[in-house]
């Protein structure tokens, strides 16, 4: 397994998630103490998608959040580029489709919104990634983005970077199908970028209005824009 870092194979990324994709959504609840459903609920609220609207859900995996938008009446497809994860939301009555975020299987302005939940910091270049997803986007459309992020407290960044993260392996370790996934993605965590950096990347592939909200005192935060 290749180390976390802005350099990630896109191939090692993938076999990364085919192998942990049974029993992923149970070890994520584990791993996040259920914070994951308050976190999806709070993505919705953000997206604010409604009846007629298309959605993309990029780096959907099973499908989990796909669902919850969907909830509002607009036309959601979950896309992602493993598919044992998207094989493990067969039964969840969305549209699926396998798509690599650089080159995404959609036509210009083809959504009115397109989010990310905890998959931005698996893309190895940040900005192509985030640019190919405004190209999908209608002028005026949105982006959310939900991706853990980095606490602004020193103390707790000290506490969750030290602890929490290093403990995250062992805990995940019963429940998941691939101990070694998890060390790299506890890895990951550790090694990505704080709120006002991924707002500046969000700024510098193109979208306007950028702004940010911290959920859980840090540890993960809601990135929103539009495209002009």
């Amino acid at each position: 397994m290749a180390r976390a870092g802005l350099d990630k194979d896109p191939h090692d990324i993938a076999e990364m998630f085919d192998g942990v994709a049974k029993g992923y959504d149970r070890t994520n609840s584990v791993m996040t103490l259920g914070f994951d459903r308050r976190w999806r609920d709070m993505t919705a609220r953000v997206l604010d998608a409604g009846p007629g609207e298309k959605v993309l859900d990029l780096a959907a995996g099973t499908a989990v959040s796909t669902v919850e938008y969907a909830r509002s009446g607009a036309w959601c497809v979950a896309a992602d580029f493993s598919l044992e994860m998207l094989k493990g939301g067969a039964g969840r009555g969305v549209p699926r489709v396998a798509a690599d975020a650089f080159h995404l299987p959609f036509a210009d302005d083809a959504f009115d919104a397109v989010t990310v939940s905890f998959g931005l910091r698996n893309m190895y270049d940040t900005v192509a990634a985030l640019r190919e997803m405004r190209r999908v986007v209608r002028p005026g459309g949105r982006l959310v983005i939900c991706e853990v992020s980095q606490p602004p407290l020193r103390p707790l960044r000290w506490l969750y970077r030290n602890t929490v993260l290093r403990a995250l392996p062992l805990v995940t370790k019963p429940f998941s199908s691939n101990a070694e996934a998890y060390a790299y993605l506890a890895e990951s965590m550790r090694d990505w970028h704080d709120q006002r950096t991924v707002a500046e990347l969000i700024s510098l592939a193109g979208w306007q209005d950028v702004e940010w909200l911290n959920l859980t005192f840090g540890v993960v935060a809601l990135h929103r824009a539009v495209k002009g």
